[in-house]
């Protein structure tokens, strides 16, 4: 008998997977995608949102740099026209301001003319003598008019002959801030005859006191003489009567004064303007000290507009106080004294730039021609 092979027993297929599985699956799977593009889709967009945000800030900042750094520009650029124009108003101003070589031979030109009587001052004839072209040209100052006198505070003008012809010549050239070294003292006749005549020769020979040598005295004689009548114009100060009392002072008149000065000794406004005015009070109790003291600053080229005393006179030390201005101003105010201790207290009354009391340490320094 055959053996009889055993059965394969019939292997079963897998079943089918149900309907839809796939489909299922795929839409799984599409749905994850699309979640996964979803949160790349924010993420992008979070990240394309804050690159134009930060760049959005970032053009803001640069824009604001940028004006910031224009309206720098144009801060630098205005202050170097400011300072270019500062330093150039300098100069100006330096190129303006005489040397001292310029101020002695000036002052050469100048003569100072005193009419006397009695004694006393009846008037002076502030004289510029233009040797290049033959002219003279004079200011007469009535002995009335109220000016300050170094020393002596706001009086008649003559006044200052009786302290002394130096002080004449200070008094004079602080008004006129004009450099007087010279002065010739004459009769009062002869001194109206100059004025009447409008002729300046013969005046030096009549004097009766100078600080002019015998030979400058000559020279000066010769220059005088040689000016012909019509080139010499001599015109009364201009000025404006005031009574006090039984006393009549006369008040000069600035602005016509200062087209005088203008015309005949080239003064000008800006440069007057420009000079350090001093208030010198005495605070050693030595009579005359600020005189003395004021009288050696006009010759330094400082305009003393007033002196007095002082609250006290137990001043050991000089003090320069500067109100208006820079510590520099006060510093040449200590130079020309020699003495002095500087500070600055500023102040807004436009009366004076620097104050000065004079201490016990002050020595006055002799006068001499041509020391400017």
């Amino acid at each position: 008998m055959s053996e009889s092979r055993p059965r394969r027993s019939k292997v079963r297929e897998a079943p089918e997977s149900p309907s839809g599985y796939r489909q299922t699956r795929r839409s799984s799977t599409a749905a994850k995608s699309a979640k996964r593009a979803e949160r790349q889709h924010r993420v992008a967009t979070s990240l394309t949102r804050a690159w134009r945000s930060t760049k959005n800030v970032t053009l803001v900042l640069a824009q604001g740099l940028a004006l910031a750094g224009l309206a720098l520009l144009v801060l630098l650029v205005v202050a170097t026209a400011v300072n270019t124009f500062v330093r150039w108003n300098s100069e100006r101003l330096a190129s303006q301001a005489e040397s001292p070589s310029e101020v002695a031979r000036r002052a050469k030109e100048n003569v100072l003319v005193v009419g006397v009587e009695d004694g006393k001052a009846i008037g002076y004839l502030a004289l510029r003598i233009d040797g290049d072209r033959s002219q003279v040209f004079g200011v007469a100052i009535p002995d009335g008019a109220f000016v300050d006198v170094p020393g002596r505070g706001f009086e008649r003008i003559g006044e200052a002959f009786t302290a002394g012809p130096e002080t004449a010549l200070s008094t004079v050239s602080n008004f006129f801030t004009v450099p007087f070294e010279s002065y010739v003292v004459v009769p009062a006749q002869a001194y109206r005859d100059a004025l009447t005549a409008q002729q300046v020769s013969g005046l030096s020979g009549a004097s009766l006191d100078s600080n002019l040598t015998p030979n400058e005295l000559e020279a000066l004689d010769t220059a005088l003489g040689s000016v012909a009548q019509k080139d010499v114009a001599l015109v009364p100060m201009p000025v404006k009567p005031i009574k006090l009392g039984d006393q009549t002072y006369y008040e000069p008149q600035r602005d016509e004064i200062a087209d005088l000065l203008k015309s005949w000794w080239g003064v000008n406004p800006e440069t007057v303007e420009q000079m350090t005015r001093v208030i010198v009070y005495n605070g050693a109790g030595k009579p005359g000290l600020a005189g003395q003291a004021a009288q050696h600053l006009i010759r330094s080229g400082f305009r003393v507009v007033d002196t007095k005393n002082a609250d006290s006179f137990e001043y050991k030390r000089t003090e320069i106080t500067v109100k208006r201005g820079e510590a520099a101003d006060g510093e040449a105010v200590r130079d020309a004294l020699g003495v002095g201790t500087v500070r600055v207290e500023t102040s807004t009354a436009d009366v004076t730039d620097v104050i000065v009391v004079i201490g016990r340490d002050y020595k006055p320094k002799p006068v001499v021609k041509g020391d400017q």
